[in-house]
């Protein structure tokens, strides 16, 4: 009997994924200094959530060039992937940590010189009774604007609207084809006979601790006020270990 094709058609969100990337050793930062002790989270609790997470510039359109009057060759750019990433709401403590935000004086101050390399993983439903999944193992979030509106008879909300730019993985064996090149963005299905959540967390998380995720639902460590979310040596530990734990809440 020939082998049951999955289906590439998607519906919904189930949850999105965070990781803070060390960016000397492409290991997720755990503890104080990242999202949670395990190394990555996810959004989910009374009211928060993901809303839309808008996926652009996966691929660039080739350059046709010409020869003898005729299409020879077609030139394809490098793909610059982002993500339009809306949120009904989220722990602040944690946008913060993602957009690289620092403590000064009673409040917060965008931190523009050092952004966090943080890593994102989608996940979704297929038709066929799957789990679809993007993943991005390294990027920069940025929080481009903040939209206020009157209350009338109707709340107006303004819900975090957030831009994620994916950059290359930091790990060079990190989504890596049969030809040795290294893409910026990885699929992944669970139908897929030697799909493993775990083994993909490992992949793209590296260094994380594999197991019952928690998800974040309040707020819980400050972020560094040095900015030093990029990096173990502000504090941020890895992790190499594999097995079944639950992680703190950041």
């Amino acid at each position: 009997m020939a082998e049951k094709q999955l289906l590439a058609s998607v519906h919904g969100i189930r949850k999105i994924y965070f990781a803070i990337m060390d960016s000397a050793t492409g290991e997720v930062i755990t503890g104080a200094n990242g999202v949670s002790d395990t190394g990555f989270t996810y959004v989910d609790g009374d009211g928060q959530g993901a809303t839309s997470a808008d996926i652009s510039e996966l691929e660039e359109k080739g350059t046709k060039k010409y020869a003898n009057n005729q299409v020879k060759r077609i030139a394809h750019g490098i793909p610059a992937p982002e993500v339009a990433v809306v949120m009904l709401d989220m722990p602040r403590e944690l946008m913060y940590k993602l957009l690289g935000y620092v403590k000064s004086g009673s409040g917060y101050v965008p931190n523009t010189s050092i952004k966090p390399h943080v890593a994102m993983i989608i996940e979704s439903d297929t038709y066929d009774g799957n789990k679809a999944y993007e993943a991005f193992a390294n990027g920069e979030v940025i929080m481009p604007a903040i939209k206020h509106g009157t209350d009338n008879n109707n709340q107006t909300e303004s819900d975090p609207t957030l831009t994620y730019d994916a950059l290359a993985p930091i790990d060079d064996a990190t989504f890596v084809d049969a030809n040795g090149n290294q893409s910026i963005i990885g699929f992944y299905n669970s139908g897929d006979t030697d799909f493993t959540e775990e083994q993909m967390f490992s992949e793209v998380f590296k260094g994380c601790t594999t197991g019952g995720t928690t998800p974040s639902t309040t707020g819980g460590t400050t972020p560094s006020t040095t900015g030093g979310t990029t990096s173990s040596t502000t504090g941020g530990t890895t992790s190499s270990t594999t097995g079944v734990t639950t992680p703190s809440k950041p």
